[in-house]
């Protein structure tokens, strides 16, 4: 292994390591062409079939304000609450609603999952730029005012919102389970096992792997 490409590696692995969710950023703006580096990192995302369903909503300005009217709009809330709810959205001064609409003809599992990448490579372009960001999801995710607000279609599903900013504040490293605490190696002998229990249990009609 060239110098070079352990040099790549270890910024790679340290910038997921050093990552954090940041809850705290300044008001401060942040420059459009930052924000289009995160949604080009968006898009390299792994997606099964390539179908590309993720979407992305940029907010800034007084389209968050106009957000947190629709997701404050139950006049069963008292003010306060109201009041709450709609800041939400200006926690801080880039909000990014990601959204998946689905292939029908693909499984829901698979475009969902093509949406999470998305947002984690989001996250990480944001670290590594130098901003601060976090992914919320929450009731509103569920709420169909706020899909219609987006343009979105019944069947697309809303993943959460990404709220970026410059950090005022980073979080500390939370504890981590080591990873061989929740991984096991399967070896030749166990798989065999389970393959021959499986097979004398199980129907021989062919399974069906797109």
């Amino acid at each position: 292994m060239s110098e070079t490409t352990i040099q790549v590696a270890e910024a790679v692995l340290a910038t997921i390591r050093n990552r954090r969710s940041v809850k705290q950023v300044r008001p401060d703006p942040v420059p459009r062409e930052l924000i289009e580096q995160l949604l080009e990192a968006a898009i390299w995302a792994p997606n099964h079939h390539l179908t590309q369903p993720w979407r992305f909503f940029v907010l800034t300005g007084e389209a968050r304000v106009a957000l947190g009217e629709v997701l404050a709009r139950d006049p069963a809330l008292t003010p306060a609450k109201r009041e709450a709810i709609r800041q939400k959205p200006l926690r801080a001064p880039v909000l990014i609603a990601v959204a998946v609409e689905p292939d029908p003809a693909r499984p829901l599992l698979d475009e969902l999952a093509a949406g999470a990448a998305a947002i984690q490579n989001m996250l990480l372009a944001a670290h590594a730029l130098g901003l601060g960001a976090i992914w919320r999801t929450g009731r509103a995710i569920e709420d169909p005012a706020v899909k219609e607000f987006l343009g979105l279609s019944d069947r697309a599903v809303l993943l959460g919102f990404v709220y970026i900013g410059y950090p005022a504040a980073l979080p500390e490293p939370p504890a981590r389970r080591p990873a061989s605490t929740c991984t096991e190696w399967i070896d030749a002998e166990r798989a065999a096992a389970a393959r021959d229990r499986l097979l004398a249990t199980l129907d021989h009609s062919p399974a069906r792997h797109d």
